[in-house]
């Protein structure tokens, strides 16, 4: 359970960081880019879903 968590935490942090890069500091050198972290940061939430419950109904 404690490394799904901190699996989930880091994959959580990596959109976050993602994303405030992304508009506060890349886009004024490449939109383009800015808008490709932005979507590689939208795909990172659902996986971070399904590793944190992965074998949830099982017990540890």
């Amino acid at each position: 359970m404690r490394r799904r968590r901190i699996a989930y935490a880091i994959m959580m942090g990596t959109c976050l960081t993602l994303f405030v890069l992304a508009w506060s500091v890349v886009r004024l050198f490449s939109p383009p880019a800015a808008i490709a972290m932005s979507v590689v940061a939208m795909v990172i939430p659902p996986f971070a879903a399904i590793v944190a419950n992965w074998n949830a109904d099982k017990r540890e």
